[in-house]
């Protein structure tokens, strides 16, 4: 591994602007407006015994992240949601469950998409679009006819939604532009899939060039998409 000098980077030099202190009410799915203390006995707890996004105890089991963290995907706390863990697993994630050509990774999807919408709409609609799959992180990548007949799986998709959202300061409701976006772009990749008859109905392709990164380029230019957009947006 030669990314970043064999590294993983300090997040201060990635999320360059102060994190968010959990000190008033946020929105929790099945729960409303809540201010919630950490289990104590968690080793990612805030030493500040700081507020978190879930439910009075820890819910499920932990998963290792790539930096080596801990993270509970059923009960998230967004202190515990970091750039680099979400950059590199998207990175190795495949799109369509895999069952395309060539390995077409979530993050250059992610980042082909944040590019578009930021000629378009601006940059925090961008960031929207970059980080719109950034569940998945978390959650893997589940196919559109599957995901509706897994129970739960779309609340625990919303609870780490909402994690994320907070940890970067976006408010919780992806814009429409984000979602027609995210189907359009089907169009520009079904170039990566065998032709079937149900490609006809995506006729309205971004215009953007799918180029099968490997996951080190994909990774890459995930995070530094990111670093730019969070410029443009404090700029503006």
């Amino acid at each position: 591994m030669t990314l970043f000098g064999g590294r993983i980077p300090d997040e201060d030099s990635v999320i360059p602007f102060p994190q968010k202190q959990y000190n008033d009410y946020v929105m929790v799915p099945g729960l409303g407006a809540q201010r919630l203390p950490p289990a104590a006995d968690n080793d990612n707890a805030a030493a500040d015994g700081g507020y978190y996004i879930g439910l009075d105890r820890r819910e499920g089991d932990w998963m290792q992240t790539y930096t080596g963290r801990q993270y509970w995907p059923c009960d998230p706390r967004s202190n515990e949601v970091h750039l680099i863990d979400i950059a590199h697993a998207l990175s190795l994630m495949c799109r369509y469950a895999g069952h395309c050509i060539q390995h077409y990774s979530v993050a250059e999807h992610s980042v082909h998409m944040a590019r578009w919408l930021l000629r378009q709409y601006g940059p925090t609609v961008a960031m929207y679009g970059l980080l719109h799959d950034a569940t998945e992180a978390y959650c893997v990548d589940v196919p559109r006819p599957l995901k509706p007949h897994l129970a739960n799986y779309s609340e625990i998709e919303e609870r780490n939604w909402l994690a994320i959202a907070y940890r970067f300061g976006l408010p919780f409701q992806i814009p429409n532009e984000v979602h027609d976006a995210d189907n359009r772009i089907i169009a520009d990749e079904l170039v990566n899939m065998q032709p079937m008859p149900w490609h006809a109905h995506y006729n309205r392709p971004l215009g953007v060039k799918i180029q099968c990164w490997s996951p080190i380029v994909a990774e890459t230019e995930f995070l530094a998409t990111f670093q730019a957009l969070d410029v443009a947006r404090n700029a503006a």
